[in-house]
Order: C-alpha cells, then structure tokens, then sequence
C-alpha cells in the first residue's frame, strides 16, 4: 500500500506543469492520470476524486476548496455552491465553465491526438454550462449527459441550463470551418 502512495505522489508531481494530450485516458484506464486542469476559480467549489479512493484507501476524498492549478480525472465529481464559478480545460483543448449550484461528473475522457476513436462523456445534472467542444467532437465522440437525454456534440459552443424543476434550456453556437 505504501508503495501505491508514493507512485501516486511521483505521477501527481511529474504532471504538474503542464496540460498534454497524454494525460488522455482510455476506457479502462486504472492510472490516474489527470485529463484537465482549473483554469479559473472563485467561490466555493468541491472536486470529489473518487477514483483516488479505490486506489489508496487513505487518501482524502475532498482535499479541500478547488483552486487555479488543480488537476481534474476521470470519474472526478465537480461541485459549486451559489458563490461558485469554475472553469476548467481538458487535454483536448474542450473547456467548460460551470456555474454557481451546479453540479457535473467526468464520465469518460479518452483523447490520443493522432486518433480517431477519441470518446468523452460529461453528465450535468444541475446548474449552468456553458463550453467549447475541443478535438474529441471532431475526431470521435463527445456526448453531454442532462437530465432529459444526451447530445452528442460535433463541434459547438453550447450553453445548457438545468432549471430547478428539471427542465434543461439549450442553446448554441455553430462553428464555421
């Protein structure tokens, strides 16, 4: 088990300085690599690693307020209180901004930039999005999860608002190529 700690704390150390497309993961990937980083945040915000977990159990689920800088992963649960805002970009240049009382899960994120069978999978659940599709929606499939369906994105900057009482207002910008 130690040893499992000390790998960890060498591979969190070693990818501290820069966002890269390895730190894409595949589908059934048991590493932890991260798959983006905060870029932006004010308020309260919780990032739940969960997958940490499993892989040492006394690791901290919560290791405090997020923070400019922090890493995010796969499986990672991001929370915002009503003084929350976050932004955050991943590996394949896709960025969300969440909003205040929102709440979204890093499903899947598999990303290799000289591929084409790139997959991510983001699940909103409460509050408002707004992002920017990255590599993923045009060199594979990029899915956005809310409580009425999923939509699969193919190179947009959507905004998505999950009111109170279930509902989800949609709207988007096309990209031009």
């Amino acid at each position: 088990m130690r040893a499992t700690g000390l790998l960890l704390a060498l591979s969190f150390g070693a990818a501290a300085t820069v966002l890269s497309p390895a730190w894409a993961q595949a589908p059934d990937a048991t590493d932890v690599s991260p798959i983006g980083k905060v870029l932006s945040a004010s308020g309260t915000i919780r990032i739940e690693h969960p997958a940490a977990i499993l892989v040492q159990a006394n690791l901290p689920n919560d290791a405090g307020p997020a923070k400019v800088g922090d890493f995010v992963y796969r499986g990672d649960i991001i929370q915002t209180a009503a003084d929350g805002k976050l932004g955050v970009a991943f590996a394949d240049g896709s960025s969300f901004t969440v909003s205040s009382n929102a709440r979204m899960e890093l499903n899947e994120f598999v990303y290799d930039p000289r591929g084409h069978t790139n997959s991510s999978l983001m699940s909103l659940t409460k509050g408002t999005f707004t992002f920017i599709a990255g590599e993923v929606a045009h060199t594979g499939n990029m899915k956005v999860n809310t409580p009425i369906g999923t939509m699969g994105i193919r190179g947009t900057a959507p905004r998505v608002e999950i009111l109170n009482d279930g509902s989800v207002k949609f709207s988007t910008l096309v990209e031009e190529k």
